[in-house]
């Protein structure tokens, strides 16, 4: 009885004894009754009737009495509780029990509660070679493919009919597992369970069992079906067992009454050998001869020892013994063909060792028959021909001799021509036997060879070198036809390519060739030099100048077999070139004239105002004409200036531009370096102050005089000097040396710069290349264009030293004796 109930039956009980004494139901006002509102009425009743003692006595008995059934009530369910108690730890004991119990073996248990809830798995499924028990229910994982597709039929049967199985299957890591599944209290349950112990065992030995059940069935049906007779014998060597070949051969109706009757195959002399040879252990082989169902064959046997006594079998070698006797006589009839034949043959077999040669083979190599008689394989004949040079003498004999040897492995025949030291040339064809090794056949075709690759070699020569040239030629016989042309010839006159097969009159020939080129008069005489009848023969040239611009130049040569080669030669590139090159000498000699004039414009039209600014600037300098404010002399001190730059600017150019020329001369004298230096510099002065640099001259003892052009090594040194000087800093000092140094002047200019970086060092000696690099100094980039052209017009080169952060050296060499005479002149 649940507790609800028994407090409905408390209420109900307790409830029917609120009633007063003497007061029924049946006196109480219908309404009261119906809305329990019956303690209005009551109270009324009570205190109009004096009654209120009974009331609080009744209401003490109920107080009373709701108390005993209260503390009974929870003796009861104290008792109660403490049942469950009880139960719940027997029940988590025995669910330990369980859980120890489920541990102890290696096994998974998966239930599931409905067809589409999730599985709850117990156990841990490492046995199955899958780690973790959520993966026992991945069958393909760890079970063979037709044993995972049995268990997952299974599990679908019984989730959803509750049908039960049971199977014992072996996992891929090798355990052997049962399985079982059940419903359990209305859950499906499957247990997967590893195999130990003895059952384990005598599983292991029951598959073992089968599978060497089925092996040794198949090797019996082998053995059975076997052509060879096959027999096997027990320790005392009865006979136990044979195929049905062995019955057949000795005529009985089938193997087991071989066995009973104890039928022997073999002969008494064989019988008693292979028995002395199973006392000793040995293994038993003979050939001997035996009667096969009547007939006398020959069998090879073998009977060897088992674990369970002893097996053997026979072959029929009766046909091959045939053969082998007829192939030996058909060999000895070779051999006596071959020694006949002029054609030297040898046989090598298979292991590369010489079998056979014939009387040619010794008179072909002329090697010592003793040498031959000792079976040489095929390696040391060719070692010992080379080492005689009468082999072909090739660079690689390695490469060679493999490729030779190459016919071993080979399915078809190959040959080779062998062309000797002595001049002899040898035909070789070497043909793989069936049986294995190779016969090589040898002819000395010398003669009729020499003849055929003379012939071959002149008309490929003839008929190559026609081809491959790029004029165009064709050969008419004394009978006026063509009898050899290349295709050059039928490209050129845009003629059919195999014209020659036709053999065409020079007639037809010039029918086709008039369309480019219709001028009669040189086709007439290239057709008398062809069909003409003259005491003397003679050449013929002349040159075509075709419709479509192609010029062609012919020639007609007599061949002293009466035939008339003629030759087409394109020549229309080299007088295209020509007149290209006759054309563009014209034009740079119109522009060298063209330039000269130039130059002596700019030298007249530019220098001579020019000079003239200069003065009057100057002039207006010295104030000899008036006096002039700071700001006029500031502004006259800027026009002289830049006017004298202006003026260095065209000189330059001018200077550049007679280099370019080639009409700057030299006038070579000697020059004292440490003078000219003095001069440059003092021509610098100014900006040397200016810019607060010193100015440091060495010149070694051994300098001595220059032979050179003085005015431009002073231009020379001017223009690094200044270059210098425009790169270098306030408190700097620029240094100017000179030394002799093995048939050389150095004149070196190094200042303290900023230096220059790799990537401009390549292309300050350009033309108009101007690089400030971070400092004050401005230019058009001629300066070092000059110096680099004015001191290989003196035969010496420029050197360049710098980097960044120490300075530059720049080094103009000069060769000490200067140049001769006549390379100044020019």
């Amino acid at each position: 009885m649940t507790r609800s109930s028994r407090q409905e039956r408390s209420r109900g009980r307790w409830g029917r004894h609120v009633l007063l004494p003497g007061l029924a139901a049946s006196q109480l006002p219908s309404s009261a009754l119906a809305q329990g509102g019956w303690l209005a009425p009551l109270k009324q009743e009570v205190f109009s009737t004096g009654a209120l003692s009974v009331v609080l006595a009744g209401l003490t008995v109920f107080a009373a009495t709701t108390s005993l059934v209260y503390v009974r009530e929870r003796a009861r369910w104290h008792r109660r509780e403490t049942a469950l108690a009880g139960e719940l730890e027997a029940t988590r004991g025995q669910h330990d029990r369980l859980t120890a119990l489920l541990a102890s073996d290696p096994q998974v248990v998966v239930s599931w509660a409905g067809r589409h809830t999730e599985p709850v798995f117990e156990g841990d499924s490492g046995f199955l070679g899958a780690p973790g028990a959520t993966l026992a229910l991945a069958y393909g994982s760890w079970a063979p493919p037709a044993d995972a597709k049995k268990l997952e039929l299974a599990t679908d049967a019984l989730k959803d009919r509750g049908e039960s199985f049971g199977m014992t299957l072996r996992s891929k890591t090798g355990p052997f597992i049962d399985i079982e599944g059940r419903p359990v209290a209305g859950r499906a349950v499957i247990r997967f369970r590893e195999v130990t112990g003895e059952r384990a065992r005598v599983m292991a030995l029951q598959n073992d069992l089968e599978r060497l059940g089925t092996e040794h069935q198949a090797l019996a049906g082998l053995l059975g079906g076997l052509p060879q007779p096959a027999w096997t014998r027990n320790p005392e060597g009865r006979l136990s067992w044979c195929n049905s070949a062995y019955a057949r051969a000795v005529e009985v109706a089938d193997g087991s009454e071989a066995v009973k009757g104890g039928v022997e195959l073999l002969d008494r002399s064989e019988r008693e050998a292979a028995a002395k040879a199973r006392r000793e252990g040995r293994t038993f082989t003979a050939r001997a001869p035996a009667v096969i169902a009547g007939q006398r064959r020959t069998l090879d046997i073998l009977e060897m020892a088992t674990p369970t006594g002893f097996a053997g079998f026979a072959t029929d070698m009766s046909e091959l013994e045939a053969v082998r006797t007829d192939l030996q006589r058909q060999m000895d009839a070779h051999v006596r063909t071959l020694d006949r034949l002029k054609t030297a043959v040898a046989v090598f077999d298979a292991s590369q060792r010489l079998v056979y040669r014939n009387a040619g083979f010794e008179s072909l190599w002329s090697l010592d028959p003793a040498f031959l008689d000792g079976h040489p394989s095929d390696g040391e004949i060719l070692d010992r021909l080379r080492s005689e040079r009468r082999l072909p003498e090739l660079g690689d004999y390695r490469s060679w001799k493999a490729g030779v040897q190459a016919a071993y492995t080979a399915t078809r025949a190959n040959e080779d021509w062998w062309y000797l030291p002595d001049g002899r040339t040898i035909h070789v064809v070497a043909s793989p036997n069936p049986q294995g090794g190779v016969t090589y056949l040898l002819d000395d075709v010398t003669e009729r060879f020499t003849l055929e690759s003379r012939f071959n070699a002149l008309s490929r020569t003839q008929r190559e070198t026609l081809d491959s040239l790029r004029e165009g030629v064709a050969v008419f016989g004394s009978d006026g036809r063509l009898k050899l042309s290349n295709p050059a010839f039928a490209q050129s006159w845009r003629i059919k390519a195999d014209l020659a097969a036709a053999a065409p009159h020079i007639d037809e020939v010039v029918r086709l060739c008039r369309p480019l080129f219709p001028q009669d008069e040189i086709w007439g005489e290239l057709q008398s030099a062809v069909t003409g009848v003259r005491d003397a023969r003679e050449d013929y040239v002349c040159r075509m100048e075709r419709r479509d611009g192609t010029v062609l130049d012919c020639a007609a040569a007599p061949l002293p077999d009466g035939a008339t080669l003629i030759s087409f030669a394109d020549v229309t590139a080299s007088v295209n070139v020509e007149r290209a090159l006759t054309e563009k000498n014209e034009a740079l000699e119109k522009v060298s004239r063209l330039r000269e004039d130039f130059v002596h414009h700019v030298s007249y039209e530019l220098r001579s105002p020019l000079t003239n600014i200069i003065g009057f600037a100057q002039l207006l300098g010295t104030e000899a004409v008036g006096a002039l404010n700071d700001k006029q002399r500031d502004y006259t001190s800027h026009i002289v200036r830049s006017s004298g730059a202006l003026l260095a600017i065209i000189n330059d150019i001018l200077d550049l531009a007679t280099i370019d020329n080639g009409a700057l001369q030299l006038e070579l004298e000697e020059v004292d370096v440490a003078d000219t230096i003095s001069q440059a510099a003092a021509g610098l002065h100014d900006r040397l102050t200016d810019s607060k640099l010193e100015l440091k001259v060495v010149i070694a003892p051994e300098a001595g005089p220059l032979r050179a052009d003085g005015k431009r090594l002073r231009q020379v040194l001017f223009n690094l000097i200044s270059n210098a000087i425009g790169f270098s800093s306030p408190g700097q000092t620029i240094t100017v040396s000179a030394v002799r140094s093995e048939g050389h002047i150095r004149i070196t200019v190094a200042d303290q710069g900023r230096g220059i970086p790799a990537e401009v060092k390549e292309k300050v000696f350009d033309r108009f290349e101007s690089h400030s690099l971070g400092s004050s100094h401005r230019g058009v980039g001629l300066g070092l264009s000059i110096v680099r052209s004015i001191v290989e017009l003196h035969g010496g080169r420029v050197e360049l030293d710098s980097a960044p952060g120490r300075g530059t050296r720049v080094t103009a060499v000069f060769p000490a004796a200067g140049l001769p005479l006549s390379d100044a002149a020019e």
